[in-house]
């Protein structure tokens, strides 16, 4: 069973690759099996430490109850074992997400990235009750909360991290994007809950709590894993240089989708949009059409996700030369 002490290094984020046609309401077998083989693959040839897939950027509320398990069973398969693997299970409701437990145990998943039942808001005794009655339902499979308050309309306070900590043994981590209260979460949950951040703030988070950063999530590295792999790499190094270069080539990249990300509101509208047009613009992953119906995206927002994938696409090649993560490579830029 993974343990919050288990998890170091990058986590990589992929899509669900989709088939011409996908984007249609009508279609079936919409995975590209071939393409979530290939991209699985390739991230574990290129030394990501841990596998995180159907959230929300593998459209797990969009697929179909064939396409998940395709999917599922595709990507079990391929990592055999070789790197821990987190697969989403969030569904509308609880004897759904119960379903989706069932199926990825027997596949031979790690854990899972689970959020709320997502139809009618929780409040804070449904909300810890939901994650007791997973761990009692199915104490083998090692939890990654999928904190995202928007996503779930759920604050996810301090004390319900203080309740999981003490109730909920097998939740190991948590998907969490803020540094804010950050040292107070870390206190209410002991130490016991990893607040994994993704590859944009990692820094904020090392800054608070060195100690404890040892890990991130980005979906960054279905563009090529490369940077976000070298940032995660200089903080576990300690390596204070490293670190402001890579955040700051990491920004650079990143910088023509601040308009998109910072508003919540507005991420919330495109987040599945932004992040397939980065990822099939930078080359690495055909993530291919987004399903329905999260298919529309304004001109001005696809241009600025189209060239953030083409920056990441060449900040990929500054970090895969013959030092790779080297710090003479951290300090190249």
């Amino acid at each position: 069973m993974l343990t919050a002490q288990d998890l170091r290094g990058l986590y990589a984020i992929i899509p669900t690759p989709a088939r011409p046609g996908s984007e249609r309401l009508d279609a079936t077998d919409t995975v590209d099996l071939a393409e979530s083989e290939r991209v699985v693959n390739a991230l574990i040839d290129d030394g990501i430490a841990g596998l995180i897939v159907l959230g929300t950027t593998g459209e797990c509320a969009t697929l179909s109850h064939a396409d998940y398990e395709a999917f599922v069973t595709c990507v079990l398969e391929t990592v055999n074992r070789r790197i821990p693997t987190f697969i989403g299970t969030s569904a509308l409701g609880g004897h759904e997400v119960a379903r989706r437990l069932r199926f990825i145990r027997e596949r031979g998943a790690d854990g899972t990235l689970l959020g709320l039942p997502m139809w009618q808001p929780v409040v804070d005794q449904e909300a810890v009750d939901f994650y007791r009655q997973v761990y009692e339902c199915f104490p083998d499979i090692a939890i990654m909360v999928y904190a995202n308050s928007r996503a779930f309309r759920y604050a996810f306070p301090v004390e319900f991290w203080r309740q999981i900590a003490r109730d909920v043994p097998t939740v190991c981590a948590a998907k969490h994007s803020r540094p804010a209260h950050l040292t107070d979460l870390i206190e209410a949950s002991q130490g016991r809950i990893k607040f994994m951040p993704h590859e944009m703030s990692v820094h904020k988070f090392y800054e608070l709590s060195p100690e404890t950063t040892t890990a991130c999530w980005a979906t960054s590295a279905a563009m090529g894993p490369a940077p976000a792999r070298a940032i995660i790499e200089a903080i576990l190094a300690k390596n204070s240089a490293g670190i402001d270069t890579l955040a700051a080539a990491i920004g650079w990249a990143s910088s023509p989708i601040h308009g998109v990300v910072a508003d919540p509101a507005v991420m919330a509208s495109y987040n599945i949009q932004l992040e397939k047009i980065r990822i099939n613009a930078a080359g690495y992953c055909q993530s291919g059409p987004m399903r329905p119906p999260y298919n529309y995206m304004p001109d001005d927002f696809r241009e600025a996700a189209e060239e953030c994938g083409r920056r990441w696409a060449r900040l990929c090649e500054t970090y895969l030369g013959d030092y790779r993560f080297s710090e003479q490579v951290w300090l190249a830029t």
